[in-house]
């Protein structure tokens, strides 16, 4: 199905996930919006009007600098995604947060499952504030609101590669200005564990690093030190079965259904 999308999420839940995983912006009127990319990704978005995005300019589809009336006006499913050759074709927009919440809930207890985690990635870059999403404290507050309007903390990860933004989350926490969500640490680097904690400032409840950066060992040390770890994005079944062998808590992949019967 087409990423971060309705459909997908839905499909995720039809294969038996206990976390629907997702990315998250904001757009120009403060609404936010489950999107990989702050920005309409050429590769398989198209303009309100159906016609291509230029590589070289799709990030002038700057999501950040447009009202969620304009971006919902983009179609994000129909021409598919080359890099997921048996992705299904299909007209989708990129949806908002409570959307997204709303219609999978509804989806969960119509099927009577149990409770689902939602993990949700705050896309956050340094270099970015102000161009194509608001400073740590603005974001974060947005995204809490949602949140905790629609889900009982038990249920919420935070996520992010930005430590301003966990940093932010904890502390709001600590002042019982946030209620206690699990937050994430999201790594791509080969700085050692220690200095990614030095650098945060406290211990995450889940150390979540790219798959290929885990060794055995270096789990059952990140387990030592009292955090999950759930490495992403890991695809190929040979490499689930490995990590799940070595005792990870979880998988962050685009595919469950290679997952689900290991």
């Amino acid at each position: 199905m087409p990423e971060n999308s309705v459909p997908a999420f839905l499909k995720a839940i039809d294969l038996g996930v206990n976390t629907l995983e997702m990315d998250v912006v904001i757009s120009k009127d403060r609404q936010v919006v489950v999107s990989h990319d702050p920005y309409m990704n050429a590769a398989f978005c198209l303009t309100p009007a159906g016609t291509p995005i230029d590589k070289e300019e799709q990030q002038m589809h700057n999501l950040y600098q447009m009202t969620y009336d304009e971006i919902r006006r983009y179609d994000c499913g129909s021409v598919g995604n080359a890099a997921h050759p048996d992705q299904q074709k299909l007209k989708v927009a990129k949806p908002l947060l409570q959307d997204v919440i709303q219609q999978a809930e509804a989806y969960r207890k119509l099927k009577r499952l149990p409770a689902l985690s939602y993990n949700i990635e705050i896309k956050s870059d340094a270099g970015q504030y102000d161009i194509s999403q608001p400073k740590p404290a603005e974001f974060s507050d947005l995204v809490y609101q949602v949140l905790i309007e629609q889900l009982p903390p038990e249920q919420v990860i935070l996520q992010s590669f930005d430590f301003a933004v966990l940093k932010h989350w904890k502390q709001q926490i600590d002042a019982g200005r946030y209620q206690k969500v699990r937050l994430s640490a999201l790594v791509a680097n080969l700085k050692p564990v220690d200095t990614h904690l030095k650098e945060l400032g406290f211990i995450p409840d889940i150390y979540s690093p790219y798959y290929q950066l885990l060794s055995k060992n270096k789990i059952r040390r990140l387990h030592g030190k009292g955090m999950k770890v759930i490495p992403w994005t890991v695809n190929n079944p040979n490499h689930m079965r490995r990590l799940i062998n070595n005792s990870v808590d979880g998988l962050i992949t685009d595919y469950p259904d290679r997952a689900k019967n290991l």
